[in-house]
This record gives structure tokens, sequence and C-alpha cells, in this order.
């Protein structure tokens, strides 16, 4: 006869119940017949009690865990013990998830070579000598057939791997294929910011310097209250991967902002426009806390599709904002048109990563740094090449800033620890002689045989004029060059970043020893020729810049609106947003872990409104950040 697990519990505990009365029952009796003739007696008895006790409370225990597990909770109560109260479950942060989802196609990869012996076929032991040739023959020409095929293939697969070099309309950017609705948005959009030119606006370089300390902590106090205040208001998947460098459109009645990724995407994302209801496989609408915000579009605009094309920087055209420049790991610059819907090689190298770009106010120039240590000088009224290199560092530069007031001020933030001010005028006066040379050419890119590719192709490599680390440090040595290199500081590690302020007046560095920096530099020493008295940092911020190898460096980068107290912002590995103004106040920490998952390392200010940032991880999602009340 069996019985049930409750009745079967119930049934021991009966017994257990029994067996601890009979021994309570016996320790009375003991007790009462002994007397507790002596202490030592009535102590070890009082011992045995106790002892007893504990093994009934053990058992209890037991016997409630047991239950549980049994799935008969509702007998838990009878053991007289109450059931310990689960803590409410924490809600997690869920990461914001694309509308669309967007399959990246792959590319054609050549037929991989098979066994002959594995692939003879059986052969008939009775054919006739017909038979036999005819096989013969069709198995020579289906062999033929096979080799041309895969020759054929292994060429399109090479050529796939190959950058574009020639000019590319928006529409065989586009990363998936695109409806005509979609691709009239994404042209409406960039069109829509071209109604005006909106140069770039540089600051005074006396602005908002203070000889009483309380009008900076006013500042600062206004600041906090206006940038306190900003919240998420819009998340996307911008970009298919991680998020490499962004750039913010000053277009004041939009926010429109431009993301590079790692694998040469160019995510547009027009964060405040209304977003499509897309039901997903199951017909359900997704809710609106968990919808993505505004919509984007993503272009391919370095090739091909892998870690080699990721994006390093993205900055705007500062003559009228109507187009964008990006530079990429495969060597070359490209600019997007937002009038024409172009996408233009401008420059290229050979064989060196471009890590960063930058141009002063007007426009015309481009300062480009590169692994190599080397800084490039480009004008885009000349010839590319006519363009000049200068190996400066012996290590990789990761960053070059101009100075917004004075162009002829360069800031270089390299690996060798370094940070550097340069003065280009000094550079006017290295010529070309026998220490110079002028880059070899490289063969020309024919056009890709992919459904983007439909013109011809421009030669692929620039050749600058070129030169090398012993010519340049010669030449600073020299009584000719002396004021070309106006100031160095060295840093615990390496040197992520260095920008100029929107003034030209504040410096900030961002190093691997995990120590943000500042400088404020004497203005009035800018047009001399002779070094800066004294290159130290007036202020230092302890920072955890420990990205490791799967999120993008951070970097200090200024809000570039010259109206406001000159303030930056980082990500911070906690993930949030921080904000810090030019004396080195914290601003704000700006974080919401509902809704940021991930650690936001790219970031970036609108140049026309201050409350207003957008940051991006290493997934490709992006946030809006912004007052509540949008």
């Amino acid at each position: 006869m069996s019985s049930s697990p409750l009745a079967l519990v119930e049934h021991r505990l009966t017994l257990q119940s029994t067996f601890n009365k009979l021994v309570l029952a016996r320790h009375d009796r003991i007790i009462g017949i002994v007397g507790f003739r002596n202490t030592k007696a009535s102590n070890r008895y009082s011992d045995s009690l106790f002892i007893s006790e504990q093994e009934r409370e053990a058992n209890i225990v037991r016997n409630r865990a047991l239950l549980e597990q049994l799935d008969l909770k509702d007998a838990v109560s009878s053991l007289g013990v109450p059931a310990k109260p689960k803590p409410a479950p924490k809600p997690k942060a869920k990461p914001i998830q694309p509308s669309k989802k967007f399959k990246r196609e792959p590319i054609a990869e050549a037929p991989r070579r098979q066994s002959a012996r594995l692939k003879k076929e059986v052969i008939d032991p009775n054919e006739s000598p017909e038979k036999k040739r005819k096989r013969e023959a069709e198995a020579e020409e289906r062999r033929a057939k096979e080799a041309e095929e895969r020759l054929q293939a292994e060429v399109q697969a090479r050529l796939a791997k190959r950058p574009r070099t020639h000019d590319l309309d928006i529409s065989a950017l586009a990363a998936e294929e695109l409806s005509d609705k979609d691709m009239g948005s994404l042209r409406g959009s960039l069109q829509a910011v071209t109604n005006a030119a909106i140069p770039r606006r540089v600051g005074d370089i006396d602005a908002w310097v203070f000889d009483d300390d309380k009008k900076d902590e006013k500042e600062v106090e206004s600041l906090r209250k206006r940038l306190g205040k900003m919240k998420v208001v819009a998340r996307a998947k911008v970009t298919q991967d991680r998020i490499y460098s962004a750039a913010y459109h000053p277009e004041p009645t939009k926010d429109l902002v431009f993301f590079g990724d790692k694998h040469g995407q160019l995510g547009i994302w027009d964060a405040r426009a209304p977003p499509e209801d897309v039901a997903d496989e199951d017909g359900d609408v997704t809710p609106a806390d968990e919808k993505e915000g505004g919509k984007y579009w993503r272009l391919q605009q370095h090739w091909p599709a892998t870690s080699k094309s990721s994006i390093s920087s993205v900055k705007i055209d500062p003559i009228d904002s109507h187009s964008v420049f990006t530079t990429s790991y495969d060597c070359t610059i490209r600019q997007l048109s937002f009038v024409s819907g172009i996408s233009q090689q401008i420059f290229s190298s050979s064989d060196v990563l471009i890590t960063c770009l930058d141009m002063p106010p007007s426009g015309h120039e481009l300062w480009i740094s590169d692994a190599a240590g080397g800084l490039t000088h480009l004008d885009l009224r000349e010839s590319a090449n006519k363009a000049q290199w200068y190996e400066l560092s012996d290590q990789k530069i990761g960053s070059v800033s101009v100075n917004p007031t004075s162009p002829h001020l360069l800031l270089t933030a390299s690996n060798n620890r370094l940070l550097k001010i340069w003065d280009t005028r000094k550079l006017d006066t290295l010529t070309l002689g026998k220490d110079a040379k002028r880059g070899e050419a490289a063969p020309m890119t024919p056009p890709l045989a992919s459904p983007s590719a439909s013109a011809a192709a421009k030669p692929s490599v620039s050749k600058p004029v070129e030169y090398d680390f012993d010519t340049v440090q010669e030449f600073v040595e020299s009584k000719r060059g002396r004021g070309l290199l106006r100031g160095e500081f060295a840093h615990g590690k390496s040197v992520s970043s260095a920008y100029w302020d929107p003034r030209g007046r504040s410096v900030v560095s961002t190093s691997y020893d995990d120590t943000l920096r500042l400088w404020e530099l004497d203005a009035g020493k800018y047009d001399s020729s002779s070094v800066f008295p004294s290159f130290t940092p007036f202020s230092r911020m302890k920072h955890n810049c420990q990205t490791g190898k799967w999120l993008t460096i951070l970097r200090a980068v200024w809000n570039p609106n010259p109206d406001v107290y000159p303030h930056f912002t980082i990500g911070n590995l906690e993930h949030s947003l921080d904000i810090f103004s030019c004396k080195g106040d914290l601003i704000a920490r700006l974080s919401d872990r509902q809704r940021i998952t991930a650690t936001q390392a790219v970031t970036c200010s609108h140049p026309s409104i201050v409350e207003r940032c957008a940051t991006g991880n290493g997934s490709g999602r992006c946030v809006l950040w912004a007052p509540p009340d949008l």
C-alpha cells in the first residue's frame, strides 16, 4: 500500500514530536529524583536540555526545507516556524532592441576544394568504349567549368575585400536594402539641414575668464542645474557594431547625430524624429518604454565591412555643416555631401592607419594623425599629392587638435606618453630637399564587383611629401626650427587624447594612467615663437580609463558650444555620463540603471543647444540625453 509524500512527512513529524516529548519527560523525572544535589549535575542536565532543544529546532528547519522541496509549502506553517520572506526582485536593465532585424550580407567566399578521390564516381565494369569516351569527355568539361567558376569566385572575393575608391551615391552606401520610403526619408533628413549654412562657431579667447572664483562657482552651479535635469529621452541601435566615434550636427531644430562603428558603418540618427510602429513576427507592437526612439539609417561608408575599416573619427564640415568627413582604418578619408548625396574619397595613404582628423574653422585644411606617428597636412583646394607628411613621434599619434582661435597651434597625443604643442608656422620653413622624399604611388584599385560599384576607380593612394622622424628631430634642435615644439608634458602611460576647448585656451587630456588633466594657457604667448614658460596641468582628476579590448577608448571631449561655460563629457565604466567644468569641477554624473546596460564610451554634445548629449556603447546602441519635457 503506497502513501503520499505528505502522509510520510506528517508521520515522520509525529514520531519526532513523540520522541522529543519522551526525552523531556525523562529529564523531568530524573530531575525530580535527584533533586539537584550538586551544582555540576544541575549544569550537566541543563546542557542536555539545551542540546535537545537545538536538535529539535534543527529538525524543524530540515523538515521545512524538505516540504518546500516537495512543493508542499502549505504544510510549512504547521511546523510553527514562519517561512523567510523572499526579497522583491530588482528590475533588471533591458537593452533596447532594434525595431527592424537586419541581416548582414556575408562576403562571397570562393568554393572550397574537394578531394578528387572522394568525388570519384563508380564506373560500370561492363561499360562500352563509346560510353567510356562520352563519360570522360563530360568529366573533363565539368572539371573545366568548375575550375573557371572557382577562379571567378576567387577574383570576386578578392575584389570585394578592397576599399572602394570611387564616388558612391547614398543609395549604394546603404548597409541594407532600403525601401523607396526609407531612402526618401534619409535624403529628406539630410537635406533639411542644408537650408542654411551653419558655420562652426569659435569662442572668444578671453571669455569666461574671471578674477573672482565666486563667478566661476556661479557658472558651475548654473550648469549643474541645467545639465543635472537631463534624462534618457531616446535609445536606438544605430549601428551594427561597436561605436568608435561620433559627431553632433549643429542644426538647432534637430538632433542629428553621426556615429562611426567598428566595421566601417556610418550610422545617422535623427533622434527626435517620430518613430514608426513596427510589429514583430507575432504581430505585436513594442511597448513605448522599450521602443527605439527616432529614426536611423546605416551607410557602409568604408569598405570592406570588417574591422579593417573601423571609422576612427567623424567631423562635420566647419564651413557650412553641409557634409561630414570620416577617417577609417582602411587608410582613407571620405566626405559625404548632404546636398548631392555623394560620398567621395579625398585622401588615402598606402599602409598607415588613420587615427584622427581635425580642421581649423576655415575648413580648407585637414590635419591627419596616424598610427605610424605621423601628421599629414592636406589643403582641400590643392591636389592630395601636394600634402605633406611629418613624422613627429616614434609611436602612434592617437589624436590631433587644432586651436580654434590660433590655428597654427596643434596638440598631439601619442603612445610614447607625451602630449605636445606644435607651432605649424615653423613647418613652412621645412622645404622639399634632400631629406624629404615623395611617397611612392601604389597601383590603382579597380572598381569593385559589388552592387555599389558602378564608376571607374580613381588612383587609390595619395603621394604626399614625407619628412621622417630624424629629419624633424634635427630641425627641432636646429636654430631655424626653434619654436616648432612649443611645449610637452609626459604622462604616466599612453595619452589617449588631448583637445582644445572652443576658446582655444584650455586643454584636457585623457591617459591610460587613469587621470584626466587640465591646462589653461596664457593666450598672450600664442603669437610668440618661443617655448611656453610653463606647460604643467593645474588640475588632475582620477578617472578609470582601463577599457580593455572590448570597449572603445575613453576620451574627454569638450562641448563645442562657445556660448556656455566651458565643460567636457566623458564616459564612465560605471555606465554613467560624467560632465566636468574647465576647472575640474564635477557638474553632473548622469545614469539610468533601468535603461543603461553598458559603458557609454563615446560621447558628443550639441554645438547649439546646451542641454543635449549623445552617447554610444560597444554594441552600437546609442542614447540621447535631454530634459524630460523635450
